[in-house]
């Protein structure tokens, strides 16, 4: 009886598949849960170059940025580490500014959240097919889920500009994010995958008007 059981090979379809089965499935979540993570780390992408670039055309966060430059000698160039640099960004409800900057939370609002109404949270209004041709996006358009705290806004000083410019000093304007993560959905129940941390994607422009109008 040992023997003939031994021998047997009833059942060995099922066992193979099994295997097989549980390799298939490891893969195909394991690709769907990697893509996600692809496509949020794309998104985040876009959304700092969206920040970036509403940050260079819209009104300073640190509202104190105008008058920060040195004006003792006119026509002279605003040397780099003249002022700043200025680093904004929301601790909780509580938005700041290093360096003695003066936080505006306003003009914090319109890079989050675009030309849609300004809201001291962090919900992201949706842009209807009326206000399309002349609302701006913000940046948690880009980026659904994308919270004020996890933005950071620097302007720095790096050498443009002259003393006594009119539209005061030429910052460079860098936006990047923090605290972001993506937690694994099928890999995280199935096979203990943890929370992954997001890089803190960056994107650096040269401020250009610094006003709050569309362009």
């Amino acid at each position: 009886m040992i023997r003939r059981f031994a021998k047997s090979e009833d059942g060995t379809a099922m066992v193979e598949m099994a295997i097989v089965c549980t390799l298939l499935f490891a893969l195909t979540l394991g690709f769907v849960d990697f893509g996600y993570a692809l496509y949020k780390w794309n998104a985040a992408t876009k959304a700092v170059q969206m920040g970036a670039r509403l940050a260079s055309i819209s009104d300073p966060v640190v509202s104190n940025l105008t008058a920060a430059a040195p004006i003792a000698t006119p026509g002279a160039p605003v040397v780099a580490g003249a002022y700043g640099p200025f680093v904004c960004t929301y601790t909780g409800t509580t938005g700041s500014c290093s360096n003695g900057g003066t936080f505006n939370a306003t003009n914090f609002s319109r890079i989050f959240r675009g030309d849609t109404a300004v809201t001291n949270d962090n919900t992201c209004p949706t842009i209807t097919a009326a206000q399309r041709p002349t609302t701006r996006p913000g940046m948690c358009h880009y980026f659904p889920g994308l919270r004020r705290d996890n933005i950071v806004i620097t302007y720095a000083a790096t050498g443009l500009g002259y003393q006594t410019r009119l539209g005061g000093p030429v910052p460079t304007i860098t936006v990047n994010l923090q605290n972001l993560s993506y937690q694994f959905f099928f890999l995280g129940g199935l096979y203990g995958f943890g929370t992954m941390t997001m890089p803190s994607m960056l994107s650096t422009v040269t401020g250009e008007d610094l006003k709050s109008t569309a362009p």
